[in-house]
């Protein structure tokens, strides 16, 4: 076991850790779920699992890191509250050995706030009409947040404000629309199902957007063709549609969700994969382009980093071998806080009110000046990915997935016109 994993944290994971919703979820039909500040998690697909399990390791630095299983029950608070609850695999801890645990919300949690409004009753002997109209209150609260969620579910493409102080993630909770549809479908699911079953696999994956202060996501479907080879006829035809009525058939890529920061007006932008289906491909184009502007100006400086790695990740796709990544995602990320760097010779004293709103004319010598920022471009959701390895598959591919690398090219292509139309 992993010394920074010590007896303490694995006894507080074995209590049962509480799932929350991981807020920077951009598209995707299946529930994300935060483990802690490193770790996400999701329900296990055997064909998913498997990828991980086995993908070769080239393939590696383009995945999320695959960290175990954990079993995870749909279960009740004492106010009634559903929520879901992560535990060790069959009691197992082994693989829990990379994971650190430390900022974990334990399930007991739930049950100290319940025990603080006990004795708050007891203590002050409130009334019941007072517990009443609370609860009365509360309710009437609750409502309030489905009527706003039912319009967020409308909206294709939607604005929430930054505060500028306090941690991003804390205040996406309510806001990500959706994170916030996803985990709601996810409960409700498992409430449906709770009387014949009460227990789920979900599989452990590395949080890619864990670094970044403000992530910058762009949630791309991949690929000419999106259905599996098991999929039903009229799975089938229906995915064929999407593909034709979209970028996917010409292009071989669409955009599938988008969270992107605006530092000119300090809100985050998100689009959904509805707005991204109806897009032209001069409209994907032009959503890039939205991507990559924080508002104020094109970040330039993450064109090279980007078709960089886009360029090995295809290379590295065309040598494998009867992979087909049907219905996969590629995420690019960044960051939309970008990192600031002053004039050598800056006095201390002078720059410690100096803001990155400062970085215009006035600033003069202590202007703060953008560095370049790390993006990360990773492939994920692998339900439908097959390979002649995959011994019970009927259908065995040759050769590379063409409709896959179609689509990355073009992305190449058009990020290199973006940047080469925008060049200082």
């Amino acid at each position: 076991m992993s010394p920074a994993f010590g007896a303490m944290e694995v006894e507080h994971y074995s209590k049962g850790v509480l799932l929350e919703p991981f807020v920077h979820q951009v598209g995707g039909h299946s529930c994300v779920l935060r483990f802690n500040d490193k770790t996400i998690c999701k329900p296990l697909i055997q064909r998913e699992h498997q990828f991980y399990e086995t993908l070769p390791t080239e393939m590696r630095k383009f995945t999320p890191q695959y960290e175990g299983v954990v079993s995870v029950s749909f279960e009740e608070d004492e106010d009634g509250n559903l929520c879901l609850i992560a535990y060790p695999l069959n009691g197992d801890h082994d693989n829990l050995e990379n994971l650190d645990n430390s900022d974990c919300e334990p399930k007991s949690k739930l049950l100290r706030w319940t025990n603080k409004k006990t004795v708050l009753l007891e203590n002050e002997k409130l009334s019941k009409e007072w517990v009443r109209q609370h609860r009365k209150e509360e309710k009437m609260k609750s409502h309030k947040l489905e009527e706003e969620f039912e319009w967020l579910k409308k909206s294709e493409v939607l604005y929430y404000t930054v505060e500028k102080k306090g941690n991003i993630s804390s205040q996406l909770k309510q806001h990500n629309p959706w994170s916030m549809k996803c985990h709601q479908q996810q409960l409700q699911r498992m409430k449906e199902n709770a009387k014949h079953r009460n227990q789920y696999k979900f599989i452990l994956l590395e949080n890619l957007t864990s670094r970044y202060e403000v992530p910058c996501v762009l949630d791309l479907k991949m690929g000419t063709r999106q259905h599996g080879d098991d999929a039903s006829e009229e799975k089938k035809a229906n995915q064929i549609r999407k593909c034709q009525q979209s970028t996917s058939a010409v292009i071989g890529v669409r955009v599938c969700g988008m969270q992107v920061y605006q530092a000119g007006t300090g809100q985050l932008m998100f689009m959904n994969k509805y707005h991204g289906r109806k897009l032209s491909v001069q409209g994907f184009k032009e959503a890039l382009y939205q991507f990559f502007h924080n508002g104020k100006y094109l970040r330039r400086e993450l064109f090279e980093s980007v078709i960089k790695k886009l360029t090995e990740l295809k290379s590295v796709l065309e040598k494998q071998e009867s992979y087909r990544f049907y219905s996969s995602s590629l995420l690019i990320i960044y960051d939309g806080k970008e990192r600031q760097e002053v004039a050598v010779d800056s006095d201390p004293e002078d720059l410690e009110d100096l803001s990155e709103e400062s970085s215009d004319e006035s600033a003069g010598a202590y202007a703060y000046k953008p560095t370049a920022s790390t993006v990360d471009v990773r492939m994920i959701d692998f339900a439908h990915t097959t390979c002649k390895y995959y011994g019970e598959d009927s259908v065995v591919h040759e050769g590379q997935d063409t409709g896959y690398v179609f689509g990355l090219q073009n992305l190449i292509d058009i990020i290199k016109e973006i940047r080469d139309e925008n060049s200082e």
